[in-house]
């Protein structure tokens, strides 16, 4: 006779497990299919981007102070990027607590892997963002060199 033991439970991992799997599949639908909110267009974005730099080098050359920051309203773009946060972060620690269990191993390593990998998708896809938009502002501050050469001091002359 075998000594088959009765099979092991792991509700833990296996909440971790669909836990991180809806964490990850929300990261994919908001990346692929988002924004959900209406955007500006990035011409306007863009456009107002460098009236912005261009009024506020004039405030700093006049001498006039900055205007108070303001707090940017959230929409539900913002709202489902922290659901995802909240979900991977729930997935790991579940399996965490899975693996402090003694459950099965395989579901409470998925859990964790997967709210890993949405937390992973997401900071990679920011990360890309922040590239770009490094690079565009550059490439816009570069664009008004003329008008703003004197304020930078000589730094675009060559």
């Amino acid at each position: 006779m075998s000594d088959v033991g009765a099979p092991q439970s792991s509700p833990f991992g296996w909440i971790g497990f669909f836990t991180g799997a809806a964490a990850l599949i929300l990261t994919i639908v908001v990346f692929w299919a988002g924004p959900f909110a209406p955007q500006q267009s990035a011409g306007v974005s863009l456009g107002e981007l460098a009236a912005d730099i261009a009024k506020s080098a004039a405030r700093s050359v006049a001498g006039k102070p900055q205007p108070a920051p303001m707090a940017p309203a959230r929409d539900i773009d913002d709202y489902l990027n922290i659901g995802v946060g909240v979900l991977a972060g729930i997935a790991i620690v579940i399996g965490v607590a899975s693996i402090i269990r003694n459950e099965h191993k395989p579901a409470a390593l998925s859990g964790i892997a997967l709210g890993g990998l949405a937390v992973g998708f997401q900071l990679f896809a920011w990360t890309v963002m922040l590239v770009v938009g490094a690079l565009l502002i550059s490439s816009i501050i570069y664009a008004l060199r003329d008008s703003l050469g004197d304020l930078f001091g000589g730094f675009f002359d060559g």
